[in-house]
């Protein structure tokens, strides 16, 4: 192995799950633990832009009508900041409106679901295919 991590595995991944509703949040943080992620949780976009700059997420999970500061605002302030500049970003929202599916994307996320057509297993299968994506 070359020095620095040449794939990613289980409890080296950080994952930041940004979301506002205790009840989803709950559902997609215990299967991300069974499958082996380290998950930090943020209530809020305020929360998870200080969070993101704070532990060095692997990938972030994103909300995007959070209260305080919005997922847009949060994907703006990720992406304006050499240190998270690069972090994969995964919008799961339960708006699915094209234009902001697009703004989504536009504004460097890697993908943009839609809460009610994904799973928590699909979310966690993903992570490794997302991670070679950044």
């Amino acid at each position: 192995m070359a020095n620095g991590r040449s794939e990613h595995s289980g409890d080296d991944i950080r994952v930041l799950f940004v979301e506002d509703d205790p009840t989803v949040a709950q559902m997609y943080r215990l299967k991300l633990e069974l499958d082996g992620y380290q998950v930090i949780m943020a209530k809020d976009g305020e929360e998870g832009l200080r969070l993101a700059r704070e532990v060095d997420p692997d990938i972030v999970f994103l909300d995007i009508r959070l209260p305080k500061v919005d997922g847009f605002s949060v994907l703006e302030g990720l992406r304006a900041t050499d240190r998270t500049r690069n972090v994969p970003v995964v919008i799961l929202s339960n708006y699915g409106e094209q234009d902001l599916v697009d703004r989504g994307l536009r504004l460097g996320a890697l993908e943009y679901l839609i809460k009610s057509q994904t799973t928590p297993a699909y979310l966690s299968r993903g992570v490794e295919t997302w991670l070679k994506e950044e």
